[in-house]
């Protein structure tokens, strides 16, 4: 279970890291011309920060917790 646990994390891990890649692609695409609409560029900005919270979230839940 605990196995099955691990390998649903990572699944989850790499689809967030690619789609915070892809996102981080579009942004410096859209970001080079100044004609883009600057609200979906903020909008794209935040869903990036967004998946970097919840990368860092699963990240700490693979780490096991050592009682001291």
């Amino acid at each position: 279970m605990i196995d099955e646990n691990i390998e649903e994390i990572r699944r989850q891990l790499a689809e967030l890291m690619t789609e915070h890649r892809d996102l981080n692609d579009v942004i410096d695409r859209i970001a080079v011309d100044p004609l883009q609409n600057q609200l979906q560029l903020q909008r794209l900005k935040k869903r990036k920060l967004a998946l970097k919270d919840q990368i860092a979230k699963l990240e700490n839940q693979m780490i096991p917790d050592i009682i001291a």
